[in-house]
């Protein structure tokens, strides 16, 4: 899939060990977060699936577009928050290093710590 380019748009890996809690729960802990910062927004840690309790997420139908990412899919926090969290499983093709990773909105949890 091709897709508009993104100039605004960088993906490198985070410089630290990247950990999301929720409820007082470790959800996501890696050493191999990519950081995307696009335009003036903050920086947005992408977490591989391998390093998130996934079990402790519910897929929805929530679906969303973006003209340079593509498709992003969503779930929510079992008993929690909805639509928390999302991933572009079929990005575009100057996004594939964000393939089948997943993001958390900073607002739907307690806390997105990098170092």
């Amino acid at each position: 899939m091709k897709g508009a380019p993104a100039p605004h748009i960088t993906i490198s890996p985070a410089s630290a060990r990247v950990r999301v809690t929720v409820n007082g729960e470790v959800l996501a802990d890696t050493r191999d977060a990519l950081a995307m910062k696009e335009g003036d927004y903050p920086v947005v840690y992408y977490f591989p699936r391998r390093d998130v309790k996934m079990d402790r997420l519910v897929r929805t139908e929530h679906r969303s577009f973006c003209p340079f990412k593509g498709h992003a899919s969503y779930w929510s926090f079992k008993d929690g928050a909805e639509n928390a969290v999302w991933s572009y499983e079929d990005p575009y093709d100057d996004m594939t290093a964000i393939r089948e990773r997943v993001a958390f909105y900073s607002d739907k949890v307690d806390s997105i710590a990098a170092g």
